[in-house]
């Protein structure tokens, strides 16, 4: 890979040296467009060192799953999807996200604010580190998308959000000190399945310091998704440990051909000084115990290492053992784009973690996940069961009318839902007299 982009970086400064050799970039007219044009070429240019033909990469996965979610608008009849900010604009224009991330930086460069190597160090990190995360999260979605076109496809309802637009983000979920799912689907006979995406994430407490300072130790630890069985619109559970309710499945995903042998810093939120109160918290009991067990060590090796601010490394595969050792779920699944080694592969199921690999983007390789999931429906955690009912219009306008005159007559409100509802607890107590207004009926 050459460096051609050096060749265009000395053709700009050729021309601020002519131009603008204050460093004030206002050029006008005919100065304007050749400037801009060079700089867009500079960035092409080092996008193009940096990541080669990969960026390709990036164009064919979002095209797969642009079709995904065309589908989706038909199993589940959304009206539309909302995806997080960052990632947003990477699939709209991905080389365009990518040359945003090095903008500053070039500007640096070029009011001799940092050297070549500086920028060529600083600038290759964030894209590199902007390009990795939008596939992991696309991969990520796209399993997500995938399992709930599967769902559709056998007669899933989607019923949660109502508005019928699937949130990808979890953008200001959480401010009000509760963790609601992504979606809730609906199984006729069979029940509710809720569904969370990178989930335990800060929450907006009130309270006290010292659980916001125990929340902190689990921003790290997201599992990608994570399915309860039945109605579930919270999973902060503080009688657990940690304080989420214990999911049914984690499913997590990986997209890179070699994820097995790569190395994640789990330090993140430990730097900080930790108080006696924070050490006794029974909140942060099973970090401790899950930490020590993936790196195979004592707990109090794991305690000694964070007090010292030393560094927590761990490989990817042990993270997932990670998060099977802290969340505990019932199941849980790893689903990988490439093949994996037998011994990895193996290691993970002794730990109870069913692998699925080399799925690439065929999601029928994902029917196994799906037959488990349809499974779990249930109807715990309602109080009520919800008709989902498609009332004619002049139907409806009746109602209303009744509703309203009612209002005189028994000097009460008395929303639709009830009235629908004493109206049935009044066919059950005069059943034949209802059958013989059924008979009598022709049509609705």
């Amino acid at each position: 890979m050459d460096n051609k982009w050096i060749n265009t970086y000395n053709e700009v400064v050729k021309f601020l040296d002519t131009y603008d050799k204050d460093r004030k970039f206002n050029f006008q007219g005919h100065c304007k467009r050749l400037f801009e044009n060079l700089v867009g070429k500079l960035k092409d240019e080092f996008i193009e060192y940096v990541l080669g033909d990969e960026v390709n990469i990036a164009y064919k996965w979002i095209n797969i799953l642009s079709d995904a979610l065309r589908k989706l608008q038909s199993t589940l009849n959304i009206k539309g999807t909302t995806f997080p900010k960052e990632f947003k604009r990477f699939i709209d224009d991905p080389r365009g996200h990518l040359k945003r991330k090095i903008f500053n930086y070039l500007y640096d460069l070029l009011r001799n604010k940092i050297t070549v190597d500086e920028f060529t160090r600083r600038a290759q990190a964030a894209i590199t580190t902007s390009f990795r995360t939008n596939l992991r999260s696309l991969y990520q979605y796209w399993v997500f998308i995938s399992l709930l076109n599967m769902l559709g496809s056998k007669g899933a309802k989607l019923v949660y959000p109502e508005h019928l637009y699937l949130p990808l983000d979890r953008s200001g979920k959480q401010k009000t000190g509760t963790i609601p799912p992504n979606t809730i689907l609906f199984i006729e006979d069979k029940g509710y399945l809720s569904f969370f995406l990178e989930a335990p994430r800060p929450i907006g407490w009130e309270d006290t310091d010292d659980l916001k300072r125990s929340w902190s130790f689990y921003v790290a630890l997201r599992p990608d998704i994570m399915v309860y069985s039945g109605l579930k619109m919270n999973i902060i559970d503080l009688n657990n440990n940690p304080p989420i309710a214990k999911p049914d499945i984690i499913i997590e995903c990986k997209e890179l051909d070699d994820w097995f042998i790569r190395v994640r810093d789990m330090r993140g939120q430990f730097a900080k000084p930790l108080t006696a109160e924070e050490w006794r918290s029974r909140w942060i009991e099973g970090l401790w115990e899950g930490l020590a067990e993936a790196m195979g060590v004592q707990r109090a090796e794991v305690e000694k290492r964070i007090k010292e601010k030393k560094s927590i490394r761990l490989r990817e595969d042990r993270i997932v053992k990670l998060y099977k050792k802290v969340y505990n779920p019932k199941l849980m699944f790893l689903v990988s784009r490439a093949k994996i080694p037998v011994e990895v592969k193996q290691s993970l199921e002794r730990d109870g973690i069913t692998v699925i690999d080399d799925v690439g983007f065929n999601s029928k390789k994902l029917i196994d996940i799906v037959k488990v999931i349809e499974e779990l429906a249930s109807f715990s955690g309602l109080t009520h069961y919800p008709l989902h009912l498609r009332l004619p219009v002049n139907l409806y306008t009746d109602l209303l009318r009744l509703v309203k005159g009612l209002k005189y007559t028994i000097r009460r409100d008395l929303p639709i839902e009830d009235l629908i509802v004493l109206a049935l607890k009044y066919i059950l107590e005069n059943k034949e007299e209802f059958m013989k207004y059924i008979e009598g009926s022709t049509k609705l």
